[in-house]
């Protein structure tokens, strides 16, 4: 059976939904509020700079197949920029750095953490033997830990305060956007068994090229090829049901009918336009509340000169989390990308005071600050960026498909569920919006959707198994 199915939202679970959709002979209507497509992975015109500015930096990394299957899909996969090497800036200033070598996983960054001077030699061998543990619990064990947070496994594992503060901190924040002693304990593994030591090519960071409204635009026309359609400035207003089965959707313009939905939304959305009588029923919808939200500052800094030869730098121990070098102009002025991620601390600060903060991490890192003029400071607050991590919201997130059973007779027929924040087995990442997105399509058409996880070195897979 094929035929119309309707989805509500045009972002990266959206759009990897209709993508699956159109694949499996059916057709596909996106219904998308705004005038353009990618969601909360936009980009938008700044009228004092004359310059795109993205709301958010996104990255990616090797692991994330169902992403770059989405990238290929939409013809962009060219868009993004692939580094092996990761700088570091040490209190003292000075840099490190992380880099793959030839080493079979997991060895292939044991040369260069080695090395670094970031941790003195006792944090370095608190950071290894936790490392050794991931590695044997393997990709199953870790689901063992579903009830703790991250901060109470590094205590369990006797962290020392500097190595969870220059080393676990950054890099499980950034990935996950909740700190430390709230993120589910089995997304922070996550991170590193799938990602940093499953192999060299997992551990490769990815970067677009291009703003992030370039990146996903080619997916209205990679849709229409699949016979599919988008329809943009259609804010969905409610979700039509009769006899508990979904007959079509309302929108500010009209109603569009059909008997399969994808809610490809932010959940507070969703929420929003569900009533009362859905919620009661569909056990999956009737507490999104406990998925929570965890806020994202990004602060675009345009200075009149170069200062930043990375093409990105993490900043532990520092106000700021990332910055990110997003190109020297041709009048000589440089365009930098601050990112603080679990950002809950700066809703609430004045422009000046961010602008303040950033500036004197970036001087800090870039010491040529000091003779640079600083052109514009765009703080962007970003207060609902993602769902929050935590062991209670891995519990409540729901799945793609309505169950047959349930205390009020099951969910509602029909309607499919799409995010980030479903049961992907991901945390908060583009690669868990694709996932969502093409599990709800594989629900519907019954053909197989989601790809592979890469499979990790061979050392890796015995190591687990040991």
């Amino acid at each position: 059976m094929s035929g119309d199915v309707v989805v509500i939202g045009g972002g990266l679970s959206g759009l990897a939904a209709a993508l699956r959709l159109g694949d499996a002979g059916y057709r596909p209507i996106v219904l998308e509020s705004r005038r353009r497509l990618g969601g909360r992975a936009s980009s938008f015109d700044d009228s004092v700079s004359g310059r795109v500015f993205d709301n958010c930096q996104h990255v990616l990394m090797g692991c994330c197949t169902n992403l770059l299957d989405f990238y290929t899909r939409i013809g962009v996969e060219n868009a993004i920029e692939w580094h092996d090497t990761i700088a570091w800036c040490r209190p003292d200033g000075g840099r490190d750095v992380m880099r793959s070598r030839a080493l079979p996983a997991p060895l292939h960054l044991a040369g260069s953490f080695r090395r670094m001077k970031l941790l003195d030699r006792p944090a370095r061998r608190a950071v290894r033997r936790a490392m050794w543990r991931m590695l044997r619990i393997g990709t199953r064990g870790r689901h063992r830990f579903g009830g703790k947070t991250f901060q109470s496994l590094l205590d369990e594992w006797r962290q020392p305060v500097q190595a969870v503060r220059l080393f676990w901190e950054p890099i499980v924040v950034s990935a996950c956007n909740v700190p430390l002693d709230e993120v589910a304990a089995v997304h922070a593994l996550q991170v590193f068994q799938d990602g940093f030591l499953a192999g060299k090519w997992h551990a490769t960071m990815g970067v677009p090229r291009v703003p992030l409204a370039d990146l996903y635009a080619p997916a209205s026309a990679a849709i229409a090829d699949a016979g599919g359609e988008i329809r943009l400035g259609w804010k969905a207003t409610g979700i039509g049901v009769s006899s508990r089965s979904v007959i079509g959707v309302e929108t500010s313009r009209d109603f569009v009918r059909a008997d399969r939905v994808v809610a490809a939304l932010p959940w507070e959305q969703l929420d929003g336009i569900l009533d009362a009588n859905i919620r009661e029923f569909d056990q999956r919808v009737g507490e999104l509340a406990v998925l929570g939200h965890s806020p994202i500052l990004g602060v675009h800094v345009l200075l009149d000169r170069e200062v930043m030869g990375e093409p990105h730098l993490v900043m532990p121990g520092r106000k700021t989390h990332w910055f990110f070098n997003k190109g020297v102009a041709d009048d000589g002025t440089q365009h930098i990308h601050a990112v603080v991620s679990a950002a809950d601390a700066w809703m609430d600060r004045s422009s000046d005071e961010i602008e303040a903060a950033v500036l004197e991490d970036l001087a800090h890192a870039y010491p040529r600050v000091a003779d640079a003029k600083v052109l514009q400071v765009r703080p962007i607050k970003e207060r609902r960026a993602t769902f929050r991590a935590a062991p209670q919201a891995e519990v409540a997130r729901p799945h793609a498909s309505p169950s047959p059973v349930g205390a009020s007779g099951g969910d509602l027929n029909g309607l499919y569920l799409a995010g980030d924040w479903c049961a992907t087995g991901w945390p908060a990442t583009m690669e868990g919006a694709v996932r969502s997105g093409y599990l709800a399509a594989e629900a519907i058409t019954g053909v197989e959707g989601v790809v592979a996880d890469a499979p990790a070195g061979v050392l890796v897979r015995a190591l687990a198994a040991g």
